[in-house]
């Protein structure tokens, strides 16, 4: 295990949050819908810069969606084939034909997704509830997964912060329905706020043009019928997979991970704790970390460069950036 400590300056995340900077990043991008039975799912791709690159699937946090990752794709675009989706029920892939949010549920999307491209084995990222999600991929079908890069992974925490608990609250039924009726009079540039002080280490740094852009992602989900649906029953998922013991618990499959990892917490993450990346670091048997003490849940949008450096430094310290 190696540790990286990278000074600023410059989770879970709970709804949709804007790229930091100046643009939206998704010029040079390209969206299509793949249809499985039983499952269409949203995918974002970035082409690689040049011919002969590996391919890598990023996976979006609790109410996110692929957008979340378009600054890093953009930095990689010269290392890997990129694609991120849009799990079930978030971003714009609608609600799966068997109603299933759990974390196996979200897994096996990915790894239908995955089977059915025939672009395994990838490099394979995951954000927040995504980073649980392609850790239990990368337990149960090693064969899918070069490396693995985790952004503040939402796996079991025995004592979580406070900050934290109103997104677990959400697994409650019947707290979303009440926080809808709470919150009905807020509007939608009140909710992005509220998401920015949430996941960003420091939410002023993002752009006018970006906030707007996210209060117009916004009003765009909430008029979705499945919105509050989608996000309860993933919130419930999660909570639910942190109770399972045995094999299927969260910490036991990340000791079964053979792939070489990455994995990145931020100094000021007010979702998943700081404290975390000690026990992360020692339960993945390959591991490498990055530590961005000014970052928030979502090191990737803030600190796309310093991540994209990273994770060339896991290629090479492996064989798996080889071509």
């Amino acid at each position: 295990m190696s540790s990286t400590e990278q000074p600023g300056p410059a989770t879970a995340a709970p709804f949709e949050v804007p790229p930091h900077g100046r643009a939206r990043a998704v010029e040079g991008e390209d969206l299509r819908s793949v249809s499985l039975p039983g499952l269409t799912l949203s995918v974002r791709r970035r082409p690689a810069a040049r011919e002969g690159l590996h391919p890598a699937l990023y996976v979006h946090g609790l109410g996110g969606s692929s957008l979340n990752w378009s600054l890093l794709m953009r930095e990689l675009a010269d290392t890997v084939d990129g694609e991120a989706l849009d799990l079930p029920g978030f971003g714009h892939s609608p609600p799966p034909d068997d109603g299933d949010y759990s974390l196996s549920g979200h897994a096996r999307a990915v790894i239908r997704h995955l089977d059915a491209s025939g672009r395994g084995p990838v490099h394979l990222f995951g954000n927040s509830l995504g980073g649980a999600v392609v850790t239990r991929v990368a337990a149960v079908r090693p064969d899918l997964v070069r490396t693995l890069t985790l952004v503040s992974p939402a796996l079991p925490e025995l004592r979580p912060q406070r900050t934290a608990i109103p997104i677990g609250l959400l697994a409650v039924p019947g707290a979303v329905a009440l926080y809808h009726r709470m919150t009905r009079h807020w509007t939608a540039e009140r909710r992005t706020r509220e998401v920015l002080t949430l996941c960003y280490g420091d939410p002023s740094a993002v752009a006018p043009e970006d906030f707007r852009a996210a209060v117009e992602e916004y009003e765009r989900r909430l008029a979705l019928p499945y919105f509050w649906d989608s996000l309860a029953r993933s919130a419930r998922g999660l909570v639910n997979a942190y109770t399972l013991g045995g094999q299927h618990a969260l910490w036991r499959q990340a000791e079964r991970v053979l792939a070489p990892t990455l994995l990145v917490y931020g100094g000021r993450d007010l979702l998943v704790s700081f404290r975390m990346a000690r026990r992360a670091a020692r339960t993945f048997r390959d591991s490498r970390l990055l530590v961005l003490p000014d970052a928030g849940h979502v090191a990737m949008m803030e600190y796309p460069e310093a991540v994209a450096d990273a994770f060339r430094d896991l290629l090479g310290d492996t064989d798996t950036g080889r071509g």
